[in-house]
């Protein structure tokens, strides 16, 4: 494992400054990572994450998506107050504050084929999205919802695991209610005769979330198993 260095920086986006959360390993870096948030926003969760990366010696970025708003960070549950948060998400927007992520990434020294995206819940269907949008080295989703049905303003994951630009990974567990297992397979479907290595796994004893150690569907076995296949995956197609 890498010694590592992390810090919040500023990133410029056409909407003004973005903070994000950065960690960076010594020595030389296996590729870059941009890490998008669930829907809590940038929680120690995801700092965790970041730093995870890092220490497998990636070049890791999670911006905060929620940078247009006074409140950013929500705890588990807190819907009321995360809605309206949520509801000024667009395609644009997401867009723009991924592209920034990636630009640093550019920064760090690490181009578009050694660049990955990683994403969990709202972030899965970021990352999906991005997948289809952009040629990156690779993209790995975690219980990423839309699967039948886009949500903010993106295209739905079928659209998306259709037009397939970078290879892809998605994680699902088949207790979540959110995604239905149906949504899942047709997805396995569809990335079956895609134009890049592309994988969907599913965990039958997982809930939505099950990676994220802050929430009572954590389910270690799972989440374990499903880390060890994104470094993997990561390595794979980044190095």
């Amino acid at each position: 494992m890498a010694d590592i260095q992390t810090e919040t920086v500023q990133l410029d986006t056409p909407d003004g400054p973005m903070a994000a959360y950065r960690a960076v390993p010594s020595g030389e870096p296996r590729g870059g990572v941009v890490v998008i948030q669930e829907a809590f926003g940038l929680t120690g969760h995801i700092h965790r994450v970041t730093e995870a990366l890092a220490r497998e010696g990636f070049v890791a970025v999670a911006p905060a998506l929620f940078h247009r708003s006074d409140d950013q960070i929500f705890s588990y549950g807190d819907f009321e107050k995360l809605g309206p948060v949520i509801s000024k998400l667009n395609a644009d927007t997401v867009a723009m504050d991924v592209d920034a992520a990636l630009a640093e990434l550019e920064r760090q020294g690490q181009p578009a084929s050694r660049q990955g995206i990683i994403g969990f819940c709202m972030g899965g269907s970021v990352t999906l999205a991005t997948a289809a949008r952009l040629h990156l080295g690779a993209a790995v989703t975690f219980y990423g919802g839309g699967l039948a049905e886009g949500r903010f303003g993106l295209p739905s994951g079928l659209e998306a695991a259709a037009a397939l630009r970078t290879p892809w990974l998605g994680l699902y567990g088949d207790l979540d209610e959110h995604i239905p297992i149906a949504d899942v397979e047709q997805v396995r479907q569809v990335v079956a005769s895609a134009s890049v290595d592309a994988e969907v796994v599913r965990y039958p004893e997982a809930d939505h979330g099950f990676h994220c150690d802050e929430r009572p569907s954590f389910h270690p076995a799972s989440s374990s198993d499903a880390w060890a296949r994104t470094i993997a995956f990561l390595g794979a197609h980044l190095g």
